[in-house]
């Protein structure tokens, strides 16, 4: 069986590594390399509260959101790759109230046609926003 053997590598035959070739032609020596200095990471998300408009979009303003408004609670519509502590974060900057809860809500793409043609209602992302007492938020300027 010496056909099969011809295609297989030897594990004692090693291919020099293209910057060993590299040196060997131009005589560069390696230069011992300097660690770099350590940089210490950030924790969370990392996302700069400056964008606050753009996680918050509108406040909601429905009938049972301004129900919500009573309990010391408010509605937003979001982005929907924001997540809770984006959204207190955002709120607490923006509005410059201390939010003691946040609650998410998803509600889906609804099926809709008009007469023959079919689409979607879009889906968007809610956070009902739970303030400290006595604290308020503008949400109609008067």
């Amino acid at each position: 069986m010496p056909l099969i053997n011809i295609f297989r590598k030897r594990k004692s035959e090693k291919k020099p590594e293209k910057k060993e070739i590299r040196e060997k032609k131009e005589g560069i020596e390696e230069k011992p390399s300097v660690p770099a200095p350590e940089v210490k990471a950030k924790k969370g998300k990392g996302r700069i509260i400056s964008q606050a408009p753009l996680i918050l979009k509108s406040p909601q303003i429905t009938e049972k959101a301004t129900d919500l408004v009573k309990k010391n609670q408010y509605v937003f519509k979001v982005q929907e790759r924001a997540n809770k502590t984006e959204i207190k974060k955002a709120i607490e900057n923006l509005y410059g109230v201390n939010a003691t809860s946040v609650r998410i809500i998803k509600i889906p793409q609804k099926p809709r046609r008009l007469g023959k043609q079919r689409g979607y209602k879009s889906g968007y992302k809610k956070a009902i926003v739970k303030i400290k007492e006595g604290q308020k938020i503008e949400v109609l300027p008067r």
